[in-house]
């Protein structure tokens, strides 16, 4: 099937831009939303990050503010994860989930990081479409990958638990 090799590549080939890509000066709010566009692996329109989206992150402290009503690579960079986080875990759970990680780290080393884990888990899936499968092997990759991604949820949401438990004075301070 011509959409498996489609969708197969890309998985394969579809990666967020390295730090050092991002545009080297600040952009504007605008610019933001239309580099975001292109930034962010999607199959369709749905899941866009809006101007509201960005300031709700501000507000409650996923993204550090503006400066000047310019955004620099750490804000593209928090957007592209917090963008593909959302889709799995709840925000709250995405601002707990980025502070933990950022504590001791640089955005630039965080966001390399992220590409990396983002890389070989895009590489892992790919590696198992096969696009000679018939409808049947469709359906069990799918029922697989969903069940898959079910039980990935359920230990997140139990790890990101034991971090809120055992780290509450530092994490939760810089919630609020």
């Amino acid at each position: 099937m011509d959409e498996l090799s489609q969708l197969k590549k890309k998985l394969e080939a579809d990666r967020p831009v390295s730090w050092n890509e991002f545009p080297d000066i600040s952009l504007y709010k605008d610019q933001v939303l239309s580099y975001m566009q292109r930034q962010l692996i999607r199959f369709s329109d749905d899941g866009q990050i809006t101007s509201a989206m960005i300031n709700n992150y501000i507000k409650d402290k996923l993204l550090p503010r503006a400066e000047g009503k310019r955004y620099t690579r750490e804000h593209l960079a928090g957007l592209t994860e917090i963008g593909l986080l959302k889709q799995v875990i709840s925000v709250s759970d995405t601002g707990l989930l980025l502070r933990e990680e950022l504590t001791g780290s640089t955005p630039e080393a965080f966001y390399t990081k992220f590409r990396q884990v983002l890389d070989g888990s895009l590489s892992d899936t790919a590696e198992k479409i096969d696009p000679s499968w018939d409808i049947d092997a469709l359906s069990d990759m799918a029922l697989k990958l969903a069940i898959t991604s079910y039980c990935h949820k359920l230990a997140c949401q139990q790890l990101l638990e034991l971090i809120r438990i055992n780290r509450p004075s530092e994490v939760q301070k810089k919630s609020k």
